[in-house]
Protein backbone atom coordinates (compact mmCIF):
# COMPACT_ATOMS: atom_id res chain seq x y z
CA UNK A 1 0.00 0.00 0.00
CA UNK A 2 1.07 3.57 -0.93
CA UNK A 3 2.13 5.46 1.99
CA UNK A 4 0.70 8.37 0.53
CA UNK A 5 -2.59 7.33 -0.33
CA UNK A 6 -5.84 9.50 -0.01
CA UNK A 7 -9.39 8.84 0.32
CA UNK A 8 -10.51 8.37 -3.03
CA UNK A 9 -6.89 6.32 -3.58
CA UNK A 10 -8.55 4.15 -0.58
CA UNK A 11 -11.90 4.14 -2.36
CA UNK A 12 -10.52 3.34 -5.82
CA UNK A 13 -8.32 0.22 -3.81
CA UNK A 14 -11.44 -1.44 -1.54
CA UNK A 15 -14.63 -0.76 -3.45
CA UNK A 16 -13.62 0.38 -7.23
CA UNK A 17 -14.48 3.57 -7.44
CA UNK A 18 -12.75 7.21 -6.09
CA UNK A 19 -16.49 8.54 -5.26
CA UNK A 20 -18.35 7.05 -2.01
CA UNK A 21 -21.69 7.26 -3.63
CA UNK A 22 -21.18 4.79 -5.94
CA UNK A 23 -20.36 2.00 -4.21
CA UNK A 24 -22.59 -0.12 -4.35
CA UNK A 25 -24.48 -1.18 -0.74
CA UNK A 26 -23.98 -4.99 -1.34
CA UNK A 27 -20.22 -3.93 -1.84
CA UNK A 28 -19.79 -2.73 1.44
CA UNK A 29 -19.33 -5.18 3.64
CA UNK A 30 -16.28 -7.29 1.45
CA UNK A 31 -14.59 -3.99 0.93
CA UNK A 32 -14.41 -2.72 5.14
CA UNK A 33 -13.41 -6.75 5.34
CA UNK A 34 -10.55 -6.26 3.52
CA UNK A 35 -9.46 -2.99 5.17
CA UNK A 36 -9.94 -4.07 8.54
CA UNK A 37 -7.67 -6.97 7.50
CA UNK A 38 -5.25 -4.95 5.84
CA UNK A 39 -5.73 -2.60 9.10
CA UNK A 40 -4.31 -5.25 11.13
CA UNK A 41 -1.67 -5.78 8.99
CA UNK A 42 -0.09 -2.45 8.62
CA UNK A 43 2.60 -1.49 11.13
CA UNK A 44 3.12 2.12 9.10
CA UNK A 45 0.87 5.10 11.07
CA UNK A 46 0.26 6.95 8.68
CA UNK A 47 -1.52 4.57 6.80
CA UNK A 48 -3.42 2.83 10.04
CA UNK A 49 -4.66 6.31 10.73
CA UNK A 50 -6.02 6.78 6.51
CA UNK A 51 -7.61 3.01 7.32
CA UNK A 52 -9.46 3.57 10.51
CA UNK A 53 -10.64 7.27 9.04
CA UNK A 54 -12.53 5.39 6.21
CA UNK A 55 -13.79 2.40 8.54
CA UNK A 56 -14.75 5.36 10.70
CA UNK A 57 -16.76 6.67 8.17
CA UNK A 58 -17.94 3.80 7.12
CA UNK A 59 -19.04 3.10 10.47
CA UNK A 60 -16.98 0.02 11.02
CA UNK A 61 -13.81 1.53 12.57
CA UNK A 62 -12.34 -0.33 15.96
CA UNK A 63 -11.99 1.46 19.17
CA UNK A 64 -9.17 3.80 19.89
CA UNK A 65 -7.48 2.20 22.22
CA UNK A 66 -7.58 -0.95 19.92
CA UNK A 67 -7.08 0.76 17.09
CA UNK A 68 -3.62 3.26 17.95
CA UNK A 69 -0.45 1.98 20.52
CA UNK A 70 0.25 5.83 20.41
CA UNK A 71 -1.34 8.36 22.51
CA UNK A 72 -0.31 10.94 19.26
CA UNK A 73 -2.47 8.46 17.35
CA UNK A 74 -5.61 8.45 19.31
CA UNK A 75 -5.72 11.81 20.01
CA UNK A 76 -5.48 12.91 16.41
CA UNK A 77 -8.27 10.74 16.22
CA UNK A 78 -10.14 12.07 18.68
CA UNK A 79 -9.68 15.74 17.09
CA UNK A 80 -10.89 14.18 13.80
CA UNK A 81 -14.45 12.69 15.60
CA UNK A 82 -14.94 16.37 16.63
CA UNK A 83 -14.48 17.96 13.79
CA UNK A 84 -16.37 16.12 11.83
CA UNK A 85 -18.96 16.14 14.32
CA UNK A 86 -18.64 20.20 14.40
CA UNK A 87 -19.25 20.18 10.65
CA UNK A 88 -22.13 21.60 9.05
CA UNK A 89 -24.25 18.89 7.08
CA UNK A 90 -23.77 19.01 3.26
Amino acid sequence: MNPRMDMADLLQRYFGTRDLAEVAPAALPAGIERMRVDFGMVQDRGQRFALWTLLMVLGDAPDLDIAFAHEEDREAARNLIDMLAAAPPD
